[in-house]
């Protein structure tokens, strides 16, 4: 457990250089390296690390419409799979990262590569928080090709008209 911390501390730290305003090319390789942490936290399984990147008031929405959690809320259902040294592994494929004006705030998309799921995309926000670029959203989907929609759409309207009734039968 100790070597894990050790390790949790320096990867943060290396995540968590200080960019100068207007280094725009050094705030997006920052970002860049937060973005490789999580997803090679969530494939080790290592919470520590997964949840340190994280905003304490960052909201993270899952595939499933009913995954709106806070950080709290993740990390609850997060904890039996990290207390077991299990995760998840989303492979970054493609990535844009962009800067606001004030250097601060920074918000990206990525195409991300999964095993079960396939292709999916990744999009969220990150702050400048005491010199660290942490969550503040991040956004996990599976993109839809549109000649597909209707068919997965209708599906989804029955699924939840069900789910609803057995709602109300309860």
């Amino acid at each position: 457990m100790r070597g894990r911390v050790i390790v949790a501390g320096f990867v943060v730290f290396l995540c968590s250089f200080s960019v100068a305003a207007g280094d725009e090319m050094g705030a997006e390789k920052a970002i860049g390296q937060v973005l490789n942490t999580l997803h090679r936290a969530a494939s080790d399984g290592d919470g520590d690390v997964y949840f340190s990147l994280f905003a304490e008031d960052a909201i993270f929405m899952g595939t499933d419409a009913a995954e709106r959690w806070s950080v709290d809320e993740f990390k609850a259902f997060a904890e039996p799979f990290f207390s077991e040294g299990r995760g998840w592994t989303y492979s970054m494929t493609e990535r844009h990262i962009y800067l606001a004006a004030d250097s601060k705030t920074a918000w990206f998309d990525e195409m991300l590569w999964n095993d079960t799921y396939g292709s999916c995309r990744g999009t969220g926000v990150l702050v400048l928080v005491e010199k660290e670029w942490r969550f503040i959203q991040y956004n996990l989907s599976i993109p839809m090709p549109n000649d597909l929609t209707r068919e997965f759409t209708a599906k989804i309207k029955e699924f939840d008209g069900l789910a609803k009734a057995e709602d109300d039968s309860q």
